[in-house]
Order: structure tokens, then C-alpha cells, then sequence
């Protein structure tokens, strides 16, 4: 029978609009006989919910975890990677407390890297109705009264690595007799615990390991992802144990369709004078995504569209239910959005709402990528790359899960990495995900959690080793700072203030709430590092399809007060300065006229006012001047360097400089996402005809958080490689003058001006011929090893 939402695909009104389908097979599975060691009760529970046999990779990691070594499990999405792991933890939990005279056996954690999974994976756990161990979520939602019974009953505690390093290891001498019998921490989705996120949670686990030895456990370490790369590497890095690994997997699976869909051009809409800009552009990935969810919600077909930001979640589900309401009005109450920023009771009412099929089409930002259980789903739409291969996998991983054929659908955005993956499908099929870029060694990441350490209890010479090979120097640049002072028996803290405070794990520096003034109503929190650019004074700020406008935002209160203003008529975006200082060059090589360093860098940024622009044209209707304050970043950066002489030789007149460099700037940050596990919101950059640092032309390209994330560095190693695709993309664009699916950037604080597409084509051959003949020059070298 054919699937409802095959109509999209084939010949029809639409159909032009599909540039490729990767149609990918099902298969049958493999399945082994339950383990001997299980408790009967709880295969029995398990066993309803999977329907006869496990899978046998599930039997493998099972065996592995009983047996007592660390593992890790990468399998895809929907094949049972919980079960792997929830039967050896409750087998061994019930056992331990039912040898305990006072019944309290073994404990576990789990630690999820979103509250919405930690819930969900309480609830699988109540639902097996088993009378042990006794389960309970611990976060940042959990009332004070709620915590002392939690710790001093539960058996499994559902948490994060957030909770771990403000609450758990602090205070944890009120936690004593549920470490002591600590023998298992799960970590779900793995591959979320990248970048710098990633370095802060692999030195909580080591604090983790630490008190747990402190208190005599030494836990077994189990790690699950659909979409990891090198899961051995990412899994020690991570948690400082070595593992075991099981990466078949064994599971059945639908036959998923795959399509790449490149939205329409659209007609130049015409400027306040009458005139039309030189390029048409490519309908939005929102409009087109919008009008995709409503036709499979209206055809019955369950989907999930993932969109890139919460303004465009509500815009798409918005959009949705006006064109359901077209054909039955009673439809449009099955399509909400879902993101960050909802108030937990919210979330809770929506999740439920799409399980139980109530909720057709959901509009959602990736708080519904990882294993929230929705099962059912006949279709996922992807507004947009999501940034790395892995994000993409586990979106349509979504879809599939009642053995149905699937749908799956890439709707591209007018950006220059979306435009590339439309016209070359083979960068995105049959290629692995990236490796997950994760640092436990960086210091600027290690120094808040060895002071914690340290308050938790003093550090001594051995923990040193448990942490890092460059902890000593951290802890040494502590106690000159203050922080640390050192004893016959280890370093100390020395202040009376709690040094879990010193670090931000999502290095988001806390939130904002968002207020309606006239009713004192939360409607929900955006995070402060984001304020200033998204919810200033007069800023436009959509929620659950309503549209409010921005009174007032006060940054030292973390509060931005709002009025309802139904039709505005205009969206408004942030424009801001910048600027970047070199604070120390670690690499750098020469190629004929090309320079090409990375180092640490602080970049200075600051927003100075917002467009107002009008809906659907985007054109601009009003600029209007904000004083905020500037913001200082110390992080990683690569940038290249280009003889004056040359530069200009290359473009023919100096004043185009500028305007090259700029597009050349944004066409690579808009490319770097596909050598590194990033986005290009996780990057930031400069470009300027004269550097004062460097005397030279120069383009940054830096990491977007403290520290430095590593994805700057991944460009810098694979710098040829990186230009090459940036100067074909921007070459291959069939628009003349520059547009978003080359040169422009969304996120740019100077409006998209200057641009030259063409002198940034210039540039970008003057480097990569340079790179490549450098390179070849080196090979032909005995014992040269190139940089790029």
C-alpha cells in the first residue's frame, strides 16, 4: 500500500522542489534468547514492551555491564538501547537489596543531557511496574522538600551532569549512603557531550569517580548513542575508564525515504523606491516547512518538524494551523510547538499530547531530538542543516518507529552549507558521522571544577593524575590567583563562596525570564548571552504563536518585560560591532602569499541597535539605536592572512577589499560545519581590509564560547581541505551578485554590507592555490608532514 505522504515525491506541483531521495532499506534483525543471570520479573516487564526476543546487541552490552566493565553502546535510533542497560542495573539493583537486611541495595545514575529525556526515561521505568528499585527524577524542578526523599530512598536517580555539579558533589555528605552504593552511572546520547560542553561534563564524571572512591564504589560506566563516531575514544575521553565496545547494530528496521528539498526562487521583492534588489531569493526553509507540516497533518501522516530556532518553531506551527484551518478548522488544534524556554508543566501537557496521538504535527526546536519516546511517527521534516550529520541522523531517527515506511525530509535553507548538501548528496549518504570534538584537557574548562574539587574535598597529588596531564599547572595558576591554597596534605579552597558557582556547564551564564508586564505571567526564559541580541528593547518575540514586542530588558535583574501585540507587521534583528585581538599564536605556516595561524584571540562585541523589517518582503522599515553593554569572549580562533599586494592585484581596485574578505568570511564559517561537530551559530568571525595585530588583510574565524570549543582548531588542521569546498560553494552559486545560499550570513551584525561574491571567489583561489601548492611542495619533502 502506498505511504500517505508518497504524494510529495513523486510528479506533481511540488515535485521540482526534490533535488534527490535516498531511499534507505529496512531490514529484518537479529534476535538472541533472554541471559540466563536476568531476573525473571524484570524480563518479564521488559518483555512486554518488546514484544518477544531481545535484539542482539542489546544481549552483548547486557552481558558486557553484568559482567562489570564500563561500555559503551552505539546503536541507531529506536533500537531498544535502554533495554541494554535497564537489565542489568534493575537486576543487579533488586538482587543487592533483597541480600540487604535493611533492604537498601545498589544505586545507579542516569544522566541525560535534557530534562524532557530524564522524564521520559522515568517513566519507561514506573511503566515496567515493578515494586524495585524505587525511581525518581532529580533537577532543577524538583521542590526542596522532594530532594531528602530522593536521597535517602530512591534507587535509580534520573539526572544531569548540571545537577551533579551544583547539588550532588557539593553536598555530598547528604548523598553518603546512596554513593556508598553507587555501582552504575548511565550516560544517554553521548554524542550531546561535545565542545565545551563536553569538556565541563567529562571533569564532573572525574569528580563524580573521585567522591564515589571516597566513599568506597567504584561504578560501572554505561554509555548509549545512535550517533557517535569513534564511541571508544568519545567514551574515555569522556569519563577518563576505558570501555568496552558494541557498535553493530542488530535491530529491525523501516525502509526510511530521505529526500533533499531546495525551497523555490521567489520573486525580488520590490524596495521602498519602487526598484527590485539585483538577486531573487529562495523561498524560507520556515514558510516551506510550515506548508509541508500542515498537508501531512491534514493527510493524517504524524510528523515532527525540527527548526532551527524557538522564533521559527512557533512560526512554523503557527503556519501550520492556518493552513489547516483553511480546509477543517477543528485540524489546527493538532498541530503546538515545542521548545527550550517552556515552563516544565508545559512541556509535559506537549509531550504527552504527542505520544498519545492527540498532537499530529509538532513544531519543535532540538529539544525533541534525543530519546524522548514518540513513538508512532510517520514522518520527520528538518528546516534546515542542523549542523553536524549526527543531529541530522538522530532527527530522522525520529521517524519509522511503528515499522512503517518512513519519511524524512532535509527542506534546505537559503545558506551556503544547505545549498552545498542539496547539489552534492553524496557529502551526507554513505558518509559517517563526525567525530565529537571533546577537550578534557582544557584549562580554561578544567580550573572552576579542580576549585570545586577542592572545596569537596581537598585535592591531593594522586587526584591530579585523575583529571588531566596539564591539572597540575591549572591548580598551580589557583593558588597564585587565590583560590587554592596549598597544605602538607593538598590545596585547599579559601573562599566562603561555593566554587561550583565559578563555572556555567552550557556556558550560557544564566537566564533571562520573560515577563508579560500587565499580568506578571512567566511565558518563559531565553539565555542571557542570548538576551541582547533576541529580546532588547523593542524586539519582536513570538510565543506559542502569539506576538509580543519587548518593553524593556534589564540585564542585571535577568528580566525582559512584554506587551501582546497581535500583528506587528515586522520582525526585527539585532545589528552589532565587533572586534578581535590576538592573544597568542600556538600555530601558524606560510603558503607563497597566504599566512594561516590559530591561536587565542579576545573578540569584543556589542549590539547597537536593531532593523525593524516588514513580514514577507524583509524589507527594512526602521533602524533603531540600543545601549548595551559590550561583552568580552577569550577563545580559540584560525584565521589567514593575504599580501596586500597581491590582494589587490587579484581584485583590481583596493575599495573592493573589504567587500571580498566579508563574503569570503561568511561563505567559510558557513562551511566549516562540515569538517567539525558544529554549526554555524557555534561560530563567530571578523574580516578586515588592514588587522592591527597582523598589519595585513586578515579573516578570523573564531569558536563562539570560552575557551575555545576545538571547532577552529579542526579548520585550522584541515584548512585546505575546509577553503576548497568554501570557494566551490560560493563558485557553483548561480546568483551573480551574492546571496543567503552563498555569501550572506543571517547572523550578521553589519546588515550583509559590504559583500563582493565575486572578489571573495578571487581571494578564495588565490588561497587555495597557494594551500595546494604548499602541500605538494611538502610531499614532495622527505619527512614533511603539512599542516592542512
Amino acid at each position: 500500500m502506498e505511504s500517505r505522504w508518497q504524494h510529495l515525491l513523486d510528479a506533481g506541483v511540488r515535485s521540482d522542489r526534490v533535488r534527490h531521495v535516498e531511499n534507505l532499506p529496512g531490514r529484518a534483525g537479529e534476535r538472541l534468547p533472554w541471559p540466563g543471570w536476568a531476573d525473571p520479573e524484570v524480563v518479564a516487564a521488559l518483555e512486554r514492551g518488546t514484544g518477544g526476543l531481545p535484539w542482539r546487541h542489546q544481549v552483548e552490552a547486557a552481558d558486557a555491564v553484568w559482567a562489570g566493565r564500563s561500555t559503551v553502546l552505539s546503536a541507531g535510533t529506536a533500537s531498544g538501547k535502554s533495554l541494554a542497560f535497564q537489565l542489568p542495573v534493575l537486576t543487579s539493583l533488586r538482587a543487592t537489596a533483597a541480600a540487604a537486611p535493611n533492604g537498601k541495595g545498589a544505586t545507579a545514575l542516569y544522566l541525560s543531557p535534557t530534562k524532557a529525556l530524564a522524564a521520559d526515561q522515568d517513566a519507561r521505568l514506573r511503566a515496567l511496574g515493578l515494586d524495585a528499585p524505587i525511581t525518581s527524577t532529580y533537577d532543577g524542578d524538583t521542590p526542596p522538600e522532594v530532594r531528602r526523599w530522593i536521597r535517602e530512598h530512591a534507587g535509580v536517580v534520573l539526572t544531569n551532569v548540571d545537577m551533579l555539579h551544583r547539588s550532588v558533589l557539593p553536598g555530598h555528605e547528604h548523598w553518603a549512603s546512596f554513593l556508598r552504593r553507587l555501582r552504575f552511572v548511565v550516560v544517554d546520547e553521548l554524542h550531546t557531550y561535545r565542545g565545551v560542553f563536553g569538556g565541563h561534563a567529562a571533569a564532573v564524571l572525574r569528580r563524580l569517580r573521585r567522591i564515589a572512591a571516597r566513599y568506597g564504589s567504584e561504578p560501572v560506566f554505561v554509555l548509549a548513542s545512535a550517533t557517535v563516531s569513534e564511541p571508544a575514544t568519545t567514551a574515555r575521553r569522556l569519563t577518563g575508564v576505558d570501555v568496552h565496545v558494541v557498535a553493530e547494530d542488530t535491530s529491525a528496521r523501516p525502509p526510511v525515504s530521505v529526500a533533499l528539498w531546495e525551497p523555490p526562487l521567489r520573486a525580488a521583492p520590490a524596495g521602498p523606491d519602487g526598484s527590485k534588489p539585483a538577486e531573487p531569493s529562495r523561498r524560507t526553509a520556515t514558510a516551506e516547512t510550515s506548508d509541508l507540516l500542515g498537508d501531512l497533518v491534514a493527510d493524517g501522516v504524524r510528523t515532527l518538524a525540527f527548526v532551527r530556532s524557538r522564533a521559527g518553531a512557533e512560526s512554523v506551527a503557527a503556519g501550520a494551523r492556518r493552513r489547516l484551518a483553511e480546509v477543517d478548522p477543528s485540524l489546527g488544534e493538532r498541530v503546538l510547538a515545542y521548545r527550550g524556554g517552556y515552563l516544565p508543566e508545559d512541556r509535559r501537557v506537549l509531550e504527552e499530547g504527542l505520544r498519545s496521538g492527540r498532537v499530529v504535527g509538532m513544531a519543535t526546536t532540538n529539544a525533541l531530538e534525543l530519546g524522548v519516546d514518540v513513538a508512532g511517527l510517520d514522518a520527520v521534516l528538518v528546516a534546515g542543516w542542523p549542523g553536524t550529520r549526527a543531529s541530522f541522523w538522530q532527527q530522522i531517527g525520529r521517524a519509522g518507529r511503528r515499522g512503517n515506511p518512513a519519511l524524512g525530509v532535509l527542506v534546505c535553507r537559503d545558506d551556503p552549507l544547505d545549498t552545498y548538501l542539496a547539489h552534492h548528496p553524496e557529502a551526507l549518504f554513505g558518509v559517517g558521522v563526525e567525530a565529537t570534538v571533546l577537550d578534557p584537557d582544557n584549562a580554561y574548562v578544567l580550573a572552576p571544577h579542580l576549585a570545586a574539587a577542592a572545596q569537596e574535598l581537598p585535592l591531593t597529588e594522586a587526584d591530579l593524575e585523575l583529571f588531566s596531564p596539564v591539572a597540575r599547572d591549572v591548580v598551580d595558576l589557583l593558588v597564585r590567583r587565590g583560590l587554592l591554597r596549598r597544605r602538607v596534605n593538598g590545596w585547599y579552597w579559601t573562599r566562603r563562596d561555593r566554587a561550583c558557582d565559578l563555572t556555567d556547564l552550557r556556558g550560557a551564564g544564566g537566564s533571562v525570564r520573560i515577563v508579560e508586564e500587565r499580568t506578571g505571567r512567566v511565558l518563559g526564559t531565553i539565555e542571557a548571552s542570548s538576551a541582547d541580541s533576541q529580546v532588547h528593547d523593542g524586539a519582536v518575540h513570538v510565543h506559542q504563536g502569539r506576538t509580543y514586542v519587548v518593553d524593556h530588558l534589564d540585564l542585571e535583574d535577568g528580566l525582559a518585560t512584554v506587551h501582546p501585540e497581535p500583528e506587528p507587521g515586522y520582525t526585527t534583528h539585532a545589528r552589532s560591532s565587533s572586534d578581535v585581538r590576538v592573544l597568542a599564536v600556538d600555530g601558524t605556516h606560510r603558503a607563497g602569499p597566504v599566512t594561516i595561524s590559530s591561536g587565542v584571540v579576545e573578540v569584543s562585541s556589542q549590539v547597537t541597535g536593531f532593523l525593524r523589517r516588514l513580514v514577507g518582503s524583509g524589507t527594512v522599515i526602521g533602524e533603531r539605536p540600543l545601549e548595551l553593554p559590550e561583552r568580552r569572549l577569550r577563545t580559540r580562533a584560525v584565521w589567514w592572512t593575504l599580501d596586500e599586494d597581491v590582494a589587490e592585484g587579484v581584485l583590481g581596485d583596493v575599495l573592493r577589499l573589504p567587500g571580498a574578505l566579508h563574503a569570503a568570511e561568511h561563505a567559510s564559517i558557513g562551511m566549516l560545519p562540515l569538517l567539525a561537530t558544529c554549526d554555524r551559530w557555534d561560530l563567530g568571525g571578523l574580516s578586515t581590509a588592514l588587522h592591527a595585530d597582523t598589519g595585513l588583510p586578515t579573516v578570523f574565524v573564531h569558536d563562539a564560547v570560552p575557551g575555545g570549543a576545538g571547532f577552529a582548531d579542526r579548520g585550522h588542521a584541515r584548512v585546505e581541505e575546509w577553503l576548497t569546498a568554501t570557494r566551490d560553494a560560493v563558485l557553483a552559486c548561480r546568483c551573480a551578485q551574492g546571496c543567503p545560499g552563498c555569501v550572506q550570513s543571517p547572523k550578521c551584525g553589519n546588515g550583509n554590507e559590504p559583500l563582493d561574491k565575486a572578489g571573495a571567489v578571487a581571494v578564495l583561489d588565490v588561497l587555495v592555490a597557494a594551500l595546494v601548492a604548499h602541500h605538494d611542495a611538502l610531499g614532495s619533502v622527505p619527512g614533511a608532514v603539512s599542516v592542512a
